[in-house]
């Protein structure tokens, strides 16, 4: 399919075809992208279905948000399931469970939606626009909770696509393609890049590197990537990693690698897991290149740790002291010990507090912990920036990724949602 999909722009069908062919597969200017849809789930042809999902993908660019639901709407209403159909076939494979009625079943058991994602993903850069529509669906559900089933649609199509096989590792240098590197400055989550200057301090020293995820589909798009830098020591401040006035630990000397900044790329495709399988993979990648590296750890933001300390009524007691933490921190006047009791207070939270899932509260704790790595460190004073007293009163914190027990705590973690911390923090909440 790739090679074809390389030959049909050579072909010149549009120039020489007749007048009604010509309009039945190339449309106009005026697609209504309902009837587009109808065509396409009508068309047995492979190539006819290759240029429909052009038209589709075109039409839908065209879109505005209020055009957008009622597309979406269109999607999760008549290309749903066709319950009496299920009902039908799931009695028909009771009776006889062969591999004909089991072939059917499969069939009637997903909703038309997912067959016509996939025939859209036939189109050259179907993909990439497939993310984008995923993501305009996920802003819309926010309001219009009945489209979240769509959603589970997309999520089922791009674990598949997006499969780990799939994936192709890249290291990311100062010599890389300008156009990959203004995605990077574009797309970084954690610690904003301002300049290119900035950029290149991350990226050309001998004792920084960086990774990406790329997919064949979406060769010029980065997925996710991860900066490391390599230290003699594990950093208890961003500030050492990011303001660029040290010169580069000779690698020799390097015996830490830290991942200090973790990007997703695309809101489409959130919650299709990327970056477990990037970090294990650069580890192993650098363990390999420099066999005196010990120890793989991160330097982390604490992103909901504030918003829960104003928001917990429990915590009131505690709101003067960061108040006045953070006037001090902006004021470059935050000296002295953290209290015992604060400092309990941000262990329990990272340990104790849970979602609706009985995970984590804290959504980079539920990454790190659920990927194998373990909690070692809370570091106050870490993150002074606007955002980082904003998000945590500029707590970070270190998780460590012990490649020996990685997978032993991922499956702990998996099983019975177990945080794994030294014993420093947990005997902090008495545990």
């Amino acid at each position: 399919m790739s090679i074809f999909q390389e030959l049909v722009p050579s072909f010149s069908l549009e120039n020489w075809a007749p007048a009604s062919l010509r309009k039945y597969l190339f449309g106009d200017d005026s697609e209504n992208i309902e009837n587009l849809c109808a065509m396409m789930m009508n068309s047995d042809g492979e190539y006819s279905s290759l240029l429909i999902s052009e038209r589709i993908l075109k039409a839908y660019q065209k879109l505005d948000v209020s055009h957008r639901l009622d597309f979406f709407r269109l999607l999760n209403e008549q290309y749903d399931l066709d319950i009496d159909a299920l009902s039908s076939a799931v009695e028909n494979y009771a009776d006889n469970a062969n591999a004909k009625s089991f072939r059917h079943l499969t069939q009637i058991a997903e909703p038309k939606r997912q067959e016509l994602f996939r025939r859209l993903n036939l189109a050259p850069g179907g993909t990439k626009q497939l993310v984008k529509m995923r993501e305009h669906l996920r802003l819309l559900t926010r309001d219009h909770p009945k489209l979240a089933k769509m959603d589970v649609d997309f999520r089922h199509l791009f674990n598949s696509w997006f499969n780990r096989g799939f994936l192709n590792m890249r290291l990311i240098d100062w010599t890389t393609p300008a156009h990959i590197l203004e995605k990077i400055i574009a797309y970084e989550a954690v610690h904003e890049i301002g300049r290119w200057s900035e950029l290149r301090r991350r990226l050309e020293p001998t004792d920084r590197h960086c990774f990406a995820f790329f997919h064949p589909s979406m060769e010029d798009e980065p997925l996710v990537f991860v900066e490391v830098a390599l230290t003699e020591s594990i950093p208890s401040k961003i500030e050492s990693l990011l303001d660029g006035d040290e010169l580069p630990v000779p690698t020799e000397q390097a015996n830490c690698a830290i991942f200090y900044s973790i990007s997703n790329c695309h809101a489409g495709l959130a919650g299709v897991s990327f970056g477990n399988f990037l970090i294990k993979q650069v580890a192993t990648n650098l363990k390999q290149r420099f066999p005196q590296l010990r120890k793989f750890a991160t330097i982390s933001p604490v992103p909901g740790f504030r918003k829960w300390i104003e928001s917990n009524e429990q915590n009131d007691e505690f709101i003067d002291w960061f108040s006045q933490f953070a006037e001090d921190s902006e004021n470059d006047s935050a000296t002295g010990a953290v209290p015992k009791s604060v400092q309990q207070l941000a262990a329990r939270y990272l340990v104790e507090e849970k979602n609706h899932r009985s995970e984590p509260l804290d959504p980079v704790a539920r990454f790190h912990l659920k990927n194998g790595a373990s909690l070692d460190r809370l570091n106050w004073h870490a993150d002074l920036s606007e955002k980082g007293l904003k998000q945590s009163y500029g707590l970070m914190v270190n998780y460590i990724y012990d490649l020996a027990t990685v997978e032993e705590n991922h499956e702990n973690y998996m099983q019975n949602q177990k945080v794994v911390c030294n014993n420093v923090i947990r005997k902090s909440i008495g545990k």
